[in-house]
């Protein structure tokens, strides 16, 4: 299979090998309204830097825990109209890690092309997971969404988390990384990034423009990473990660 649109047919739909063949390897895993991030966003090449702080993201956040984190995910109501979809639906549901570190040509950018995979947490200290999927339920599923959240013992873990892939999307950008078999490969562009937000869009070779926004954002001990996938993606995933982030309950 040569386009990503048609590369999801004989995979299963596990949001890290779906993403590995049609969405930049990630577990994946994006704009009909305006993206949400606020400050001063740059493109990054080699050493992620920052510039004026985010305002986007709530102060008033007290320690979550895990009780907390399936209220932070969107409803597939809310996926499908950031998405400029109506037949998306969910297809999968995950609350564990995954390791697909050796399904990458450069294991040491897992972390820019695959969601929730255990080696990129490792040493992080986090302490539970939602994973979840949606997309249409034809072979030809034109939007393909994964949004994860993941919890910490405290901040200080989350921030850790976000420096850490902030550092490793900057490292592996300007490059092609082969997915799978090496059937597939994604060409990953710029990083993105402010003190609360950082996004990296890739484009999958020979697609036809099948291309994903990968996006991560924190408050208090959470993180959220979003994939959004498609033929027209702007900033849909960085849009959905601050969804999420404005369901954060703050008690």
């Amino acid at each position: 299979m040569s386009g990503g649109h048609n590369a999801w047919v004989s995979l299963t739909d596990h949001p890290v090998t779906v993403l590995a063949n049609r969405c930049v390897g990630a577990v994946a895993a994006v704009l009909v309204a305006s993206v949400l991030l606020t400050g001063c966003v740059h493109s990054v090449q080699g050493t992620a830097t920052r510039q004026s702080p985010g305002q986007g993201v709530p102060v008033d956040v007290p320690p979550l825990d895990e009780a907390d984190l399936d209220a932070v995910l969107l409803t597939i109501g809310e996926l499908n109209g950031i998405m400029g979809a109506t037949q998306m639906k969910v297809t999968s549901e995950l609350d564990q890690m995954t390791d697909h570190s050796a399904k990458v040509s450069d294991p040491d950018c897992l972390g820019a092309v695959y969601g929730a995979e255990e080696p990129v947490y490792a040493g992080t200290g986090w302490t539970a997971v939602r994973d979840q999927v949606a997309r249409e339920p034809t072979d030809d599923n034109d939007h393909w969404v994964e949004q994860t959240a993941v919890l910490y013992p405290a901040a200080e873990n989350a921030q850790e988390f976000f420096d850490k892939s902030a550092a490793i999307w900057a490292d592996c950008a300007n490059n092609a990384i082969g997915v799978g078999d090496g059937d597939y490969l994604w060409a990953l562009e710029d990083l993105q990034m402010d003190d609360t937000m950082i996004t990296q869009t890739a484009n999958q070779e020979g697609a036809d423009g099948w291309g994903c926004q990968h996006a991560v954002t924190l408050v208090a001990n959470l993180t959220v990473e979003a994939w959004a996938c498609g033929y027209r993606i702007t900033d849909e995933a960085a849009e959905i990660a601050t969804a999420m982030i404005d369901n954060v309950p703050r008690k």
